[in-house]
């Protein structure tokens, strides 16, 4: 798996306002293919344990919080490199500096409602995945 596929989440705020398909499709032209998808509402505690790399940085509570405000759609994606792609395809975190055409410069609302999330790394990946895949294959 590692260097082929990433997880991505569709946040609630893109997914509150009708956004998943179509940010789904930006990144299926962009070559991405979509291995594993579900809907869900995360609990603040599945969020905690997500996002628990980040606990002691000053935006941890509000980060929980927004996750767990309403439904996401977690997706593994595949494709070569899809790591470093993914990045580069979703764009900087807060949508004034994302470059043009990427997600969230089409779709966020504001660094913190940013409309899609990326593993970092390929280790992430593999954990994020298994996260909300177990058994992946």
């Amino acid at each position: 798996m590692a260097g082929n596929r990433t997880l991505t989440i569709i946040k609630p705020d893109a997914f509150g306002t009708g956004k998943a398909g179509t940010i789904l499709a930006h990144l299926e032209a962009q070559g991405f293919v979509l291995k594993a998808a579900r809907v869900m509402h995360m609990t603040l505690d599945e969020a905690a344990a997500f996002y628990d790399e980040h606990k002691e940085r000053g935006f941890f509570g509000e980060l929980i919080e927004f996750m767990s405000s309403g439904p996401c759609m977690p997706m593994v994606l595949e494709k070569d490199g899809a790591v470093l792609d993914l990045r580069a395809a979703i764009g900087d975190t807060d949508p004034t500096t994302a470059a043009a055409g990427t997600v969230r410069k089409l779709y966020a609302e504001s660094k913190g409602r940013n409309a899609i999330h990326a593993s970092d790394s390929d280790a992430n990946a593999v954990r994020e995945s298994g996260f909300f895949f177990p058994g992946l294959s």
